[in-house]
This record gives structure tokens, C-alpha cells and sequence, in this order.
């Protein structure tokens, strides 16, 4: 496929998709004609990468990380510091941190849309059942 496709696909932009190729996060064949062609299976690739971004590590731990999503006996060991091992372990608090909240939200939007709809329906909340 071509960037632009990929681009909406990921709701990404292609510049960044030029940029996760420059630092090696994704990989990206040549057609003949010397046009990137963009695998399927960089969909899941990129939104993996994205998701990494959003919760805070970077690029170069992106990198690391990225192999064990597809298999997770691809892990690479040999720049496994201690520092980076604690950076790992502060941005998988940080996301379970994110996922309470998030499910917290959730729930609140989903009651919230409840109510909407019996209201619309005429029908009145009843506040023991939380709806």
C-alpha cells in the first residue's frame, strides 16, 4: 500500500510515518519503481508504536519493545541496564495508572449515556440501580 494509505488507516500523518522509518521502528520494501510500498501488517505495527508514544517512552525504547509484541521471546538484552530496566518498570506503572482512570471514565461516559437514553425515552433513572 502507499503512505497515504497507511497514513489513514493510522490516522497518522505520512511525515510521521517517514520519521518512525528514519529511527527504525518500522521497515518499508521498494517497488520497482523505488516507491516505499507499505506492508498490511504495519497497520498494528504503527498503532502499537503510537500508543507506546502516547504513554511517554521513547523512540529509543520503542525500538526494544517493539519485537516482544509479536513475539515475545525476541527480546534483546544486551543494553538491558539497570536504568533502563527502572525506566521500563516507571512507564508500566504510569500505564496501569492511565488504564484505572481510563476504565474509571468508561464507565462514568457509559452511565452517562444510559441515563441519556432513558430520559429521551421518557423514562426516569432510577438512582438505586446506578443508571
Amino acid at each position: 500500500m502507499r503512505i497515504g494509505q497507511l497514513a489513514e488507516r493510522t490516522e497518522t500523518t505520512p511525515r510521521l510515518l517517514r520519521y518512525y522509518e528514519e529511527q527504525g521502528l518500522i521497515r518499508v520494501g521498494r517497488a520497482a519503481n523505488g516507491y516505499r510500498d507499505y506492508d498490511d501488517r504495519l497497520v498494528d505495527q504503527v498503532t502499537h508504536i503510537r500508543g507506546l508514544l502516547e504513554a511517554g517512552l521513547p523512540t529509543r525504547l520503542i525500538k526494544q519493545i517493539l519485537p516482544c509484541l509479536d513475539d515475545p521471546r525476541e527480546i534483546h538484552f544486551a543494553d538491558a541496564t539497570p536504568e533502563i530496566i527502572a525506566t521500563l518498570e516507571g512507564h508500566r506503572d504510569q500505564l496501569a495508572r492511565r488504564i484505572e482512570v481510563l476504565t474509571r471514565n468508561h464507565a462514568a461516559v457509559a452511565d452517562y449515556v444510559g441515563a441519556l437514553k432513558q430520559c429521551a425515552l421518557g423514562v426516569e433513572p432510577d438512582p438505586a440501580s446506578g443508571d
